[in-house]
């Protein structure tokens, strides 16, 4: 049939074309590297694909257990991260220099991460079928144009790698895979694009508010941005957060952390982390729409809490400008105001509504706490949203 001699020090990828159907047999010799068949692919009867590894301690192949994760989408857009790579900072203030972070996060220096590739594929091309390797994965041509986001701490989960997907189409299923360092594969998730008519804007990277990666009801950024971020967003939306964020970590202060104890499990910090992300998703409303009934969707579906906005109605976050257009919101979960709640010192007076008195006005209820009081857990749902694209309250 033939031989090929190289330098393959890192790996590599070989073909062989106009095979037909004939048997033959492959042989790799090492060279003074040991080589190792790792993945042997016939994509039609003419061309097969072979790669091989150079590195004998790594696995031939790896399937991680933690998935990507879905920010949001748009009509024609996607925000997508890799699964977390390294833990999140871990240290915690301590008496007597008890300092709580400022209003505006300085994001701490990334760890050095792997080499992640995402796949993105229409749902219809039936990725999930084929051999889930690296190898055949990254022979599949992904759909729309990404912009790498670098590194970012989303939650409290860790460092994840972030990307924004533009050029989609709208209202179509994709199925989402990441590979990292080529052969180790996350996934697969699915995602579904919103209507052509969806008319909000993505906003995310902001370092006061971390968790926000979603679309909000504004209208789309100046050209050439594609979405919001904190170089993007207007003065006026950040500087009102940051100024009720100040605020709350001022009082918060005269409190004598570190030194006295409120809780035998909670800590000022953890106040003002679970404060945090309760203002930021408060004071970014979230848009969404109903899912498509061609959409997957997991086992047990369930109602998302979406409420109709009506054409200029005035915003929750009364810095962010009414939307000319009608659109729907997702209210956030009822768990995020429980757990400032259950975090925070009782002087500072924070109530979360009842579930029996109207709770689910504001929040979306019964989803991953079922809504009775004292129960953590055995919501309809058990979290704000899963591998399916299913979104059902505001988590972020």
């Amino acid at each position: 049939m033939g031989g090929w001699t190289g330098v393959g020090s890192g790996g590599g990828l070989l073909a062989v074309e106009n095979a037909g159907q004939t048997s033959f047999e492959i042989g790799v010799s090492s060279g003074g590297a040991y080589f190792h068949l790792r993945d042997f692919l016939v994509l039609d009867e003419s061309i097969f694909w072979i790669q091989i590894d150079s590195f004998p301690a790594a696995p031939l192949h790896q399937h991680l257990e933690d998935l990507p994760f879905l920010g949001d989408t748009t009509s024609n857009q996607a925000l997508l991260f890799s699964p977390s790579f390294a833990p999140a900072p871990s240290e915690q203030p301590s008496w007597p220099q008890y300092t709580l972070p400022s209003a505006n996060l300085s994001a701490p220096v990334a760890p050095s991460s792997s080499n992640f590739t995402l796949l993105i594929s229409p749902t219809s091309s039936n990725l999930a079928a084929v051999p889930q390797t690296g190898c055949r994965l990254r022979t599949t041509l992904s759909s729309g144009n990404q912009q790498g986001g670098g590194s970012w701490l989303l939650d409290g989960n860790g460092w994840r790698q972030q990307w924004l997907v533009d050029g989609l189409s709208p209202a179509t299923n994709y199925t989402v895979f990441v590979i990292e360092n080529n052969t180790t594969v996350s996934g697969p998730i699915n995602i579904v694009t919103k209507s052509a008519a969806f008319p909000c804007a993505l906003v995310h990277s902001l370092p006061y508010c971390p968790s926000i990666s979603y679309a909000v009801p504004l209208v789309a950024p100046p050209s050439p941005a594609v979405a919001y971020d904190a170089t993007t967003l207007p003065g006026n939306i950040s500087s009102t957060i940051l100024e009720y964020m100040t605020n709350f970590t001022t009082t918060l202060s005269t409190f004598p952390c570190g030194r006295d104890m409120y809780s035998p499990l909670q800590t000022c910090a953890d106040c003002q982390t679970a404060y945090r992300k309760w203002l930021c998703s408060v004071s970014f409303p979230r848009c969404s729409e109903e899912s498509p009934s061609t959409s997957q969707s997991s086992q047990s579906p369930a109602v998302s809490a979406l409420v109709p906005q009506p054409a200029n109605t005035t915003q929750r976050n009364p810095a962010i400008p009414p939307l000319q257009t009608d659109y729907t919101s997702l209210l956030p979960c009822l768990e995020t105001c429980n757990a400032v709640d259950r975090a925070c010192p009782n002087f500072l007076g924070f109530k979360c509504p009842v579930v029996r008195f109207n709770a689910d006005k504001s929040y979306g209820v019964g989803f991953v706490d079922s809504g009775e009081v004292g129960v953590q857990g055995q919501g309809s749902t058990g979290s704000a949203q899963d591998r399916w694209g299913n979104v059902w309250c505001n988590g972020s």
